[in-house]
């Protein structure tokens, strides 16, 4: 847990870590100002790992099964954390929402072995369960829609199931799930998660990536509030028509 200082503190990647071309990439490394004011004396700093799950290389972008790599994208560009370090086998940024510290991160295994970066990821940058933030595609949640949880199974999703083998078995830990809808007709499972969405669905994803940041950020700043329950029934209904 990274406690409230006077001075800045750098939280840095493993040294074992790969920094990608600097010429693409300017150096990584998170400092948080956390001065202790007198109305806020034991104010604490705890890390958050962020962690989108999705398939690497080109073939994969602007799939289904991808999303969560999508959501993890925004995040960066949003809150200007460059995605710029290899660490326990993804692709990390370090950086904060306000000055709550986070490390954004994309494995690079698999989906189905995203666990082998999420469970060292939080080991090394000592992040408690509640802070482990999983992203990813759910096919039970129309295309678009977003659910925020602060717990929960793996509901047969195969990357899910890996990060929860990875952390001993363990669900108590927050999840976004991203829409994505069921295949249509007879088709198979499989296909529907590698393809890529039609233009409606594209414009329902990328209103959705949006709110998800700002989801996101309430989230971090202000764990599970009232604003996230608001935030959760509103997604439940946004495509009701009164």
């Amino acid at each position: 847990m990274l406690s409230a200082i006077s001075a800045p503190y750098t939280l840095k990647p493993h040294p074992n870590t790969t920094h990608l071309r600097a010429k693409q990439f300017a150096p990584t490394s998170l400092r948080v100002s956390a001065v202790a004011s007198s109305s806020e004396p034991n104010l604490e700093y705890t890390p958050w790992l962020i962690v989108g799950l999705g398939n690497p290389g080109i073939k994969y972008q602007g799939t289904r099964h991808n999303v969560g790599f999508e959501m993890i994208e925004k995040i960066s560009q949003k809150e200007g954390i460059l995605l710029n370090t290899i660490q326990s086998k993804a692709l990390i940024g370090i950086g904060s929402i306000g000055e709550i510290p986070i490390v954004l991160a994309k494995p690079q295994a698999y989906m189905n072995y995203s666990g082998e970066s999420v469970g060292p990821l939080a080991a090394y940058y000592k992040v408690p369960l509640r802070h482990i933030l999983l992203v990813y595609d759910e096919m039970s949640l129309p295309n678009g829609v977003l659910r925020l949880q602060p717990k929960g199974g793996h509901g047969h999703h195969n990357g899910v199931k890996n990060v929860m083998g990875h952390l001993d078995g363990r669900k108590n830990f927050p999840r976004l799930s991203i829409g994505i809808g069921n295949p249509p007709g007879n088709m198979d499972m499989k296909a529907f998660l590698l393809q890529k969405f039609s233009p409606t669905e594209r414009r329902q994803i990328d209103a959705a990536l949006e709110q998800g940041i700002e989801a996101v950020r309430t989230l971090v700043l202000s764990g599970f509030s009232d604003s996230i329950t608001r935030f959760n029934l509103g997604q439940k209904y946004k495509y009701h028509k009164v």
